[in-house]
């Protein structure tokens, strides 16, 4: 716990770097992919494109960030199993961070499909597997994430279909 209280200061900007940094790797792949095929056929411009993932991005970590960020902080490792080691976590989620945004960056130059949900849930189950064991890891919740990386297209999938076209609508 000293170390944590030694270097606090420390960790803090590591955490900051580290986030801006998977922040980046989130903007290169996830924004892109988002409105690559906007740009792309000239729906809409690049700064239109920018503004909407500036507004959207915004308020979806707004809406929704709190749920996923302590779903991250404590669904996914037993964290009682940390209470003797407080500092292990605090290496473990730098790592993660750090992980992350390095695959994403990785893969994103290389043109690879990526997920940044993927890269951060698989990182944190890496470090937990690794520092702790198999068994700190809660599966049931990483099931659950598992899960909705399936229902969540097949929900917009649907939403999709159900959207009227419009009476001008040519299909061709």
């Amino acid at each position: 716990m000293s170390i944590i209280a030694q270097y606090g200061d420390v960790f803090i900007i590591l955490a900051c770097v580290f986030g801006f940094f998977m922040a980046w790797g989130v903007g290169a792949n996830d924004v892109a992919n988002a409105m690559g095929t906007s740009v792309g056929s000239k729906a809409i411009t690049i700064r239109q494109a920018i503004v909407i993932a500036v507004i959207f991005e915004f308020l979806g970590a707004w809406l929704a960030g709190g749920q996923v960020t302590e779903t991250i902080r404590k669904g996914i490792i037993d964290a009682s199993l940390l209470q003797q080691d407080p500092q292990m976590l605090v290496y473990g989620m730098l790592a993660s961070l750090l992980a992350a945004g390095a695959w994403l960056m990785i893969a994103s130059l290389k043109g690879w499909p990526v997920s940044t949900t993927h890269s951060i849930v698989g990182a944190i189950v890496g470090f937990a597997i690794a520092g702790l064991g198999v068994d700190s890891v809660h599966w049931n919740a990483v099931g659950t994430i598992a899960l909705s990386w399936i229902t969540s297209p097949l929900i917009a999938g649907v939403f999709a279909c159900a959207v009227p076209l419009g009476a001008g609508a040519d299909l061709r």
